[in-house]
């Protein structure tokens, strides 16, 4: 799938982004990634009440059960979910097999659940930094199971080094089987190409922002100019795609999408809203009050420790935001 690129910053925007990440800014992301992988601190998380109380805001738990328990509750509000399965990126074939194996079984307990849920999936959980052939192998396996099913999957996006040969999986596996939804990044500046193509090939397409750091030649680095992206790439999947999911928190996109949709005429069953679970219970409860369609990520597994705080590292400043939405919530 070729690159679309956008013109590249000018001298002087660049230079500007430094104030985007201040020094004190960096030092916060750089002892988050530090302690991400401090064995001794990892320990002490997962078996320290107070941090229990506090990722249980965000993780749904350490099994299967308490995933689906959550995702059951949520099916009472009118709320969908995606389960995701934390996990590291693989580093064998064999552990590879497993994960695909894992997630075939936790369409099976979705299905026998009668849950309205799809699955969401990394692909460097199934190979794909080990064997292209053999990580293709294994989501095919996954999605043929899903449509056989009658399950979705949802193929997250990771840095822009595995772009290109996600999107490509994610097409072929469409083709092979039409019951994929594929992650794009607002923040690259190839994302407009990628949507007009999955649009064109009836792929449904998941958008957001992007969370991973990623340089000022493929990547737009200020978050206005990433929000001014998201909107415009909204707009185009809300006129042309086959029912989006408008991953985001933010307030003003969504106020921007309800009135885009009323001038329109597109009706709210056409497109969902997506956000992660517990961020912002309070916009929950605003959009399926109002009748729109919201669904949650739903995270759950043992590996939850690296997750959250990689979350963190991301972007220092969803400390602030967590931080912010306990109190709000």
């Amino acid at each position: 799938m070729p690159a679309s690129r956008k013109p590249q910053p000018k001298a002087c925007e660049k230079v500007g982004l430094i104030s985007d990440y201040p020094g004190n800014v960096m030092a916060l992301r750089s002892l988050l990634l530090y302690l991400s992988r401090h064995q001794r601190l990892r320990r002490w998380m997962e078996t320290s009440p107070a941090a229990a109380g506090l990722t249980a805001r965000f993780i749904a738990g350490l099994k299967l059960e308490d995933a689906l328990a959550v995702a059951e509750r949520l099916g009472r509000e009118c709320i969908l979910t995606s389960l995701d399965h934390l996990g590291e990126s693989v580093t064998s074939l064999e552990e590879a097999e497993a994960s695909r194996e894992a997630y075939v079984g936790i369409l099976h307990r979705l299905a026998g659940r009668g849950l309205e849920a799809t699955v969401s999936i990394k692909l460097t959980q199934f190979g794909l930094a080990l064997s292209e052939e053999a990580c293709r192998a294994n989501v095919g396996r996954l999605v043929s199971e899903a449509a056989r099913l009658g399950k979705v999957v949802e193929i997250d996006m990771e840095s822009s080094d595995c772009t290109e040969r996600t999107l490509e999986i994610a097409l072929a596996m469409h083709q092979a089987h039409g019951n994929v939804r594929a992650a794009v990044q607002a923040y690259l500046y190839r994302s407009e190409g990628d949507i007009e193509r999955l649009c064109g090939l009836g792929v449904p397409v998941r958008l957001c922002k992007g969370a991973y750091r990623e340089p000022p030649a493929i990547a737009y680095q200020k978050k206005s100019a990433v929000d001014e992206n998201y909107v415009r790439l909204m707009k185009a999947l809300l006129e042309r795609g086959r029912y989006p999911g408008l991953a985001t928190h933010d307030e003003r996109i969504i106020d921007e999408a309800h009135r885009f949709t009323r001038e329109r005429g597109i009706p709210p069953e056409r497109y969902e809203f997506q956000m992660l679970y517990g961020i912002r219970r309070d916009l929950e409860r605003r959009l399926t009050r109002e009748g729109y369609r919201l669904r949650l990520y739903v995270p759950y597994g043992e590996a939850w420790y690296p997750y959250f705080m990689r979350r963190l590292a991301e972007r220092p400043a969803n400390v602030l935001f967590l931080l912010r939405n306990l109190v709000r919530g």
